[in-house]
């Protein structure tokens, strides 16, 4: 089996369906397409931003249930989930929601809900959601959404069967869990599907790509960091940040992969530009599809390096 990993699509439904034509995708007599001999694997984010969000889940569920795709989570199907889902520990007369609805958050999620003409339907993908697995892993190469941690990987399988985890779906118990700021079930969510971060200097704050005050930064976790600055080892490269050599000790609980390790796919990053990889055996797949930019794909074919020239988009 050859796969095609593809990046975050983010309510592109136009796009994608250009991509997978482009890759020799064809539409089944079922209605999903399909390349036989090749799987495709969806990075996460399906949803968001741009307008065809339920597009994309019509094309990407197909896919995954006549099993020409594997789809995974990425943090806006997370947040969608935790959006619909009422907080029901809370004592309150009026329970809220695990992910609250604040002006910032129903901004974030409002190009999804206007998708949708039936609110039965968007329920329905909501639980679809559930199902989708945080990583994937095989004896070639590996994918996750964001952030690649051994640690938290083998945290949520010592806790969640594995198999009924990835397959049955995310627990009400677990996501109660999840959006719980000290519980080790938040810090595997959180690193797995956003990446790691580490503090500002001096806990100086910046506004992000979507005008959020943060006083943390995305760090690239796939790169070595010797010698790195506070800006070249932000993910993407930060203008708020200075161009100032970053001490090894304030990275010395990040688990920065190993440039010799398994292959390694993800997505999340907002990269711009001409996709490349970013070593031999690393590439994220998000070019920013969502502001302008390109979904990019990697066409897989069991090789021990990876090479540019497989990258489409």
């Amino acid at each position: 089996m050859n796969y095609d990993i593809i990046g975050d699509v983010h309510g592109h439904a136009y796009e994608l369906i250009v991509l997978l034509n482009k890759m020799g995708y064809t539409l089944s007599p079922k209605g999903h397409y399909h390349y036989p001999g090749r799987m495709a694997i969806f990075v996460g984010d399906y949803i968001d931003r741009g307008p065809q969000s339920r597009d994309v889940c019509r094309i990407v569920r197909r896919m995954v249930e006549n099993e020409s795709a594997i789809a995974l989570m990425g943090n806006h199907e997370y947040n969608a989930i935790c959006f619909h889902t009422l907080n029901t520990s809370s004592n309150e007369s009026n329970q809220g929601y695990l992910r609250e609805h604040t002006l910032k958050n129903i901004k974030q999620h409002y190009e999804t809900l206007e998708s949708y003409n039936h609110q039965e339907e968007l329920e329905l993908d909501i639980e679809w959601f559930k199902k989708l697995p945080l990583y994937y892993e095989n004896e070639s190469f590996r994918v996750v959404h964001a952030c690649w941690h051994a640690e938290k990987i083998d945290y949520l399988k010592s806790v969640n069967n594995d198999e009924s985890f990835n397959k049955l779906g995310m627990s009400y118990g677990f996501l109660e869990k999840s959006v719980d700021k000290k519980s080790k079930e938040y810090e595997a969510v959180e690193i797995l599907l956003k990446g790691l971060e580490s503090p500002t200097p001096g806990d100086i704050p910046f506004k992000d790509k979507d005008g959020n005050e943060r006083n943390a930064f995305r760090v690239k976790w796939w790169v070595t960091p010797v010698n790195a600055t506070y800006k070249s080892i932000s993910a993407p490269p930060n203008n708020h940040l200075p161009e100032i050599t970053i001490e090894l000790d304030v990275l010395s609980s990040i688990d920065f992969y190993n440039q010799n390790d398994k292959i390694i796919f993800f997505g999340h990053y907002w990269l711009d530009g001409e996709p490349k990889i970013q070593s031999s055996n690393i590439c994220c797949l998000d070019y920013s599809v969502a502001k302008k930019g390109k979904l990019v794909a990697y066409r897989y074919d069991g090789e021990d390096s990876l090479n540019n020239s497989k990258l489409i988009w």
